[in-house]
């Protein structure tokens, strides 16, 4: 499968080559060695160069990561053959609808509330932190809309799926 990737506004062509396992960036053949270390936090090798990596911050409605590589801060956006296709009809407009309530996506316990009943909220803005399994998890607004009213409170724990922040 061929993607296209953009990294800080710079567009990559990216291919896995399913024969070899190997990759293609740009036409060239490249064989990573990736180890993790623990959640977000890899060792790669590359055309025999290390790097240090780690995950920062994801937005899958987006498709974008952003990363630390050795200390320097990527925005990575990968999109594939499906992506290119959907842009071309009109309908990649995921970002414009109106958001959905908040639920926990996995049970944990809020450490903050970053949003306020009344305000108003677009795709990406930050809306709460969920601590779970002993990482801080930063839960984003997937469309627009007004925070109608926040069920949680700071230090509450929460359940799968139980409705965090109600919007409008």
């Amino acid at each position: 499968m061929i993607y296209k990737a953009t990294v800080n506004g710079k567009e990559f062509k990216v291919e896995k080559l399913k024969s070899s396992g190997q990759w293609r960036l740009n036409d060239e053949e490249i064989k990573p060695e990736i180890i993790q270390f623990k959640e977000g936090s890899f060792h790669a090798i590359i055309n025999h160069k290390n790097y240090s990596v780690e995950i920062i911050d994801s937005d899958t409605v987006a498709k974008t990561v952003t990363l630390a590589v050795n200390g320097k801060e990527y925005t990575v956006q990968l999109k594939d053959q499906y992506d290119d296709l959907l842009h071309r009809l009109g309908m990649d407009a995921a970002g414009t609808h109106k958001a959905n309530d908040l639920k926990a996506p996995m049970p944990g316990m809020v450490v903050n509330i970053l949003v306020k009943e009344g305000q108003q909220i677009n795709p990406g803005d930050a809306l709460l932190t969920l601590e779970a399994m002993k990482m801080e998890n930063v839960l984003k607004a997937t469309g627009t809309g007004t925070v109608a009213s926040v069920k949680v409170k700071p230090k509450q724990a929460v359940e799968k799926n139980e409705i965090l922040i109600q919007f409008q």
